[in-house]
C-alpha cells in the first residue's frame, strides 16, 4: 500500500482516512481498541504527540479541527502503512497500552495486557473475598507486569510477586514495576507456574494461556504476532489450569483465592473440573469469563479425587 492513501490536513480528517483504510485493510481489533475508528484514533494521536484522551468532537477544546502540517501528514501515514503490513497490534508499534486508565510499557516480548481481572482490581470486585489477613498477592503469568502494578495499587498494604516462564516478558515486566515506582513491593520471579513462587499466597491472580488448540489455529495475525507461550493453553485450553489446580491447594493460605481468567473457555473448564464449586465474577464481557474460587473448594476436590 501506498502511505499516501491515508490523507487529510487535520486531525479529523486523518482520523477519517485512517479508519477507511483500517476497514479496507480487514485487520483485526483486541488488543486496546474494539473498532476502526477508535484504533486511527489512537494512532494518529500518538503519532502527532497529543493526549490519547484529546477531544475529537465539536466541542471547544476538541483538537479536531487542528491543521496538521505535510511532515506530519506524512509521518501519520507511514504508521497506518506500518500497522497495515505488519498486521502486528497497534500497541506494538506506539509501545504502550493502557490497562484501567493505568499506561504500561510493552512489546513483543510480552502479550498486549487486556485481562478482564483489571476491571475487577479497579472496581473492588475481588474485595469482598479478602480480609485483613491478605498481605501476600500472587499475580501468574504476570507477562508485562500489569495485574502486579494494579493490584499494587489497588492495595497498598499487599506485597505482591509476578511470576512468569518467559524471560522476556519479566524484563518488559520490569520496565513497568519501575516505571510506577513499585520496586519495593513487586518481586519479580521466573520459573514454570507455581514453582517460580511457592507459597502460601492470600491471593492468585492468574490470566494463563487458555485458548484451545482449534481456535489458535484461526487467530488472525494480530494474535499470532503475540508470544504464542503465552496464549497456547493445549487441545482444550486446559493444560496449565489442570497442573494449577492440582498444585494450588499447597500453596494457598487457608483463606485463600485464586481468580482465574480463562477467556470464552467455560465449556472446557467445566468438562474438566466437573466437581469444582467456583464463583463466576460480573465483567464488561459478562459473567463467564473470570472466575473465583476458594482454597476450601480445591482442597475438598483434590481430597475426592485422591480418595
Amino acid at each position: 500500500m501506498s502511505a499516501a492513501l491515508v490523507v487529510g490536513d487535520s486531525i479529523a480528517a486523518l482520523v477519517r482516512s485512517g479508519e477507511q483504510r483500517l476497514l479496507q485493510a480487514g485487520v483485526a481489533f483486541g488488543h486496546g481498541t474494539t473498532n476502526a475508528r477508535d484504533e486511527a484514533a489512537w494512532l494518529v494521536l500518538w503519532r502527532l504527540g497529543l493526549p490519547l484522551d484529546s477531544a475529537l468532537d465539536e466541542s471547544p477544546e476538541s483538537v479536531a479541527k487542528r491543521p496538521v502540517a505535510g511532515v506530519d501528514q506524512h509521518a501519520v501515514a507511514l504508521l497506518f502503512e506500518e500497522r497495515i503490513a505488519s498486521r502486528k497490534p497497534a500497541a506494538y508499534l506506539t509501545r504502550e497500552a493502557w490497562l484501567q486508565g493505568v499506561s504500561f510499557y510493552v512489546d513483543e516480548r510480552a502479550i498486549v495486557p487486556r485481562s478482564l481481572i483489571a476491571e475487577l482490581l479497579a472496581d473492588g470486585g475481588i474485595d469482598p473475598w479478602l480480609s485483613d489477613r491478605t498481605h501476600r498477592v500472587l499475580d501468574l503469568c504476570t507477562g508485562n507486569g500489569s495485574l502486579a502494578v494494579l493490584a499494587a495499587l489497588a492495595w497498598p498494604e499487599v506485597e505482591v510477586t509476578g511470576a512468569d516462564l518467559s524471560p522476556g516478558a519479566l524484563a518488559v515486566a520490569r520496565i513497568n514495576v519501575d516505571r510506577h515506582g513499585l520496586g519495593e513491593r513487586i518481586t519479580l520471579a521466573q520459573g514454570d507456574g507455581l514453582a517460580a513462587a511457592p507459597g502460601p499466597w492470600d491471593l492468585v491472580l492468574c490470566n494463563p494461556p487458555y485458548v484451545n488448540a482449534a481456535s489458535m489455529a484461526e487467530l488472525p495475525p494480530e494474535y499470532r504476532a503475540e508470544p504464542a507461550l503465552a496464549l497456547a493453553g493445549g487441545g482444550d485450553g486446559m493444560d496449565f489450569i489442570r497442573e494449577l489446580l492440582q498444585a494450588l491447594p499447597e500453596q494457598l493460605a487457608d483463606d485463600g483465592v485464586l481468580v482465574l481468567e480463562i477467556g470464552h473457555e467455560k465449556p472446557h473448564f467445566e468438562a474438566a473440573f466437573p466437581q469444582l464449586p467456583v464463583f463466576w465474577l460480573d465483567t464488561s464481557a459478562g459473567d463467564e469469563q473470570v472466575l473465583l474460587v476458594t482454597a476450601r473448594a480445591l482442597g475438598v476436590v483434590q481430597g475426592q479425587s485422591s480418595s
